[in-house]
């Protein structure tokens, strides 16, 4: 058998991520099967209520599309960019006609592979952040590559 190859252990982080920040925020975080992945779901977060700002759910899923990349991204200060390759993904994210949330989770990894990862007895560090953005009635693509924008504010799920 051989080990996993750098973007695989990139994506199984990206995963570990979700999981972490998800269950710190008291939500569920299941990862999908080879059905969801098709369809370009990779895990879904499912939040209980009562929720910031009221409203009558009690009860919310999110599917989740993640990515993880070690290239460094356009930053202006507010905003990264991310290049989403594949126009189906793209596709899959801004469709306004599915029931639940769908969103886009990008982990930006250290370069250096020796610096993504690091425990001890003390801590377990996942360096860098992930950014999430909705693409919901996004702009019909006209190339292969679509640039997704991820607002740094969005470097979290706990405020929900």
């Amino acid at each position: 058998m051989q080990a996993l190859s750098p973007p695989n252990i990139e994506s199984e982080l990206s995963y570990a991520y979700l999981h972490a920040v998800a269950s710190k925020a008291g939500m569920a975080c299941n990862a999908g099967g080879r059905h969801e992945d098709n369809n370009g779901i990779d895990a879904t977060l499912t939040a209980w209520g009562p929720f910031n700002g009221g409203g009558y759910l009690t009860e919310v899923d999110i599917k989740v599309q993640l990515k993880a990349t070690i290239d460094v991204p356009a930053d202006n200060g507010a905003k990264l960019s991310y290049f989403l390759s594949g126009v189906s993904r793209y596709n899959d994210l801004r469709t306004e006609t599915v029931n639940a949330a769908r969103i886009l989770v990008v982990l930006f990894l250290p370069a250096d592979a020796q610096n993504w990862l690091s425990h001890s007895e003390e801590e377990l560090a996942l360096r860098k952040c992930a950014y999430w953005q909705s693409l919901r009635g996004a702009p019909q693509p006209i190339a292969v590559a679509r640039r997704c924008i991820c607002p740094r504010h969005r470097c979290s799920l706990l405020k929900h």
